[in-house]
């Protein structure tokens, strides 16, 4: 029947370990994909608050220059004359050529027409800073019937910049292209003019000003995607904690299995002895067999109640609590310990005389369980010292064992938890020795902190206030 049960345990911790590691598959690839939606919905509504922020600096641009009339009537008569002299000049001399882009890059009506249009948009943007420039992009002549002669054509570069203050275009956007055409018929010339030029705008911050934008939005997606992500951790570690703790109990039903095999079978065996007809005439064997249920029944109430008293919590714990002269009390725990274990040297030095109130069967147990511990786990050498600091008396228990790993330590005080290590793997226990010390310990309005090095030992500190 045990073994049946066993099996049962072990199928529904392999049924419990998929179902996790799916679980945990799943919830990441769902936490995944929100994450990737999300960045989505913030992108496009990024780039939808570029190109709106962008056609309100045109429409703004717009209204300012009135269609662009205003600029060209007002600000640019100084540039069509420029154009003109410019055409004449060439067709007078084709080798003027070389000279017609330079003369548009270094023209003398630059910062007139910046200054001015630079006024305008401060007027118009208070609360921002805008650079802007005029780049030159064409200027084609048609001389007569002949076919076109493009002087100069190019893809905007701010190398070509006719005016204004825009040292780059890399964060710049096109406000718009403007084609403007000339005439000239006269006796001296006859041609027409083509010219094309393009006007970009950059906003300074305009980063943060689209972010300003968004920030309820910014504020709601990282804040659902914080949420997400928390809840998907807080969720892994209680499966992973669940899974731990369905280990533990398994290792618990393993080791109580353990325990209770040796007297119930003696009890079995026992009971089964005394039904002989042989065995019930004679008294001697009787009386035997009967000390010997006795002491099985003893063995097992004697599990039973450790089981049943060291499963309390701190709370739960009612303490009798008497003044007690602390090295008189350690020195008998020790004495007695030495008695039960002649092979371990055990050597004490205590540093303080001093009296505490406290429970003295408990922890008296308490103490036992962790110099246990450390003959459980191979230490042949204990040290056991004490101090009083800062109001608090402190107990150490040092030994010689093989210690304890760093990713195990945590888990030391834990109920049903044992260390596996090695062969020390089957070390009998049930998991509550240092449990129940850590429970005694906080009873006490105290505290339990460990040091330990796999391979170089483990000391135990109890504090307990003075």
């Amino acid at each position: 029947m045990i073994f049946t049960i066993n099996r049962a345990i072990f199928e529904s911790e392999f049924i419990m370990k998929q179902k996790i590691n799916i679980l945990t598959l799943l919830s990441g690839l769902v936490l995944i994909a929100l994450c990737v939606m999300q960045y989505y919905l913030v992108k496009t509504t990024y780039n939808y608050k570029v190109a709106q922020f962008r056609l309100e600096v045109k429409e703004k641009l717009a209204e300012i220059t009135n269609d662009y009339s205003d600029i060209d009537s007002t600000l640019f008569n100084n540039k069509d004359f420029i154009y003109k002299e410019l055409a004449e000049n060439y067709l007078i001399d084709r080798n003027y050529r070389s000279q017609v882009k330079k003369q548009f890059i270094e023209n003398h009506f630059r910062k007139q027409l910046t200054d001015k249009l630079q006024k305008k948009f401060e007027k118009e943007f208070p609360d921002n800073e805008i650079d802007f420039a005029i780049i030159l992009n064409k200027f084609v002549i048609y001389n007569n019937t002949k076919k076109a002669d493009t002087l100069f054509a190019s893809k905007p570069f701010i190398e070509n910049k006719m005016y204004g203050n825009l040292a780059s275009l890399e964060d710049a956007f096109l406000v718009r292209n403007y084609v403007g055409t000339t005439s000239s018929n006269t006796s001296k010339s006859n041609y027409k003019l083509l010219t094309e030029d393009s006007l970009y705008v950059s906003v300074k911050n305009w980063e943060l000003i689209i972010l300003k934008r968004m920030s309820l939005l910014l504020f709601f997606a990282i804040a659902s995607i914080i949420t997400l992500i928390s809840i998907f951790v807080v969720t892994l570690k209680s499966l992973i904690k669940q899974k731990k703790i369905s280990d533990i109990k398994t290792d618990f039903i393993n080791n109580i299995t353990h325990e209770l095999k040796t007297p119930l079978t003696t009890l079995s065996v026992s009971t089964k002895i005394l039904e002989r007809k042989e065995v019930k005439e004679n008294d001697l064997v009787y009386n035997q067999l009967i000390q010997t249920i006795n002491r099985q029944n003893e063995r097992l109430q004697s599990l039973i109640d450790q089981v049943m008293s060291n499963s309390l919590g701190f709370e739960e714990i009612e303490l009798q609590k008497e003044k007690t002269k602390i090295n008189a009390f350690l020195e008998t725990i020790v004495n007695d310990f030495k008695m039960a274990n002649p092979t371990i040297d055990i050597k004490t030095n205590f540093n303080s005389e001093t009296q505490l109130t406290l429970d003295r069967f408990h922890l008296t147990t308490a103490i036992i369980n962790v110099l246990d511990n450390a003959v459980k786990y191979g230490a042949k050498t204990i040290f056991v010292t004490t101090n009083l600091q800062n109001n608090e008396f402190k107990i150490c228990i040092e030994d010689d064992g093989i210690g304890i790993a760093k990713n195990k330590q945590s888990l030391l005080f834990d109920k049903f938890y044992r260390v596996e290590q090695g062969n020390l793997h089957n070390t009998k226990g049930l998991g509550l020795g240092l449990y129940y010390v850590d429970q005694i310990i906080k009873a006490h309005k105290g505290t339990i902190n460990l040091v330990s090095e796999l391979g170089k030992g483990t000391q135990f500190i109890l504090s307990i206030p003075s």
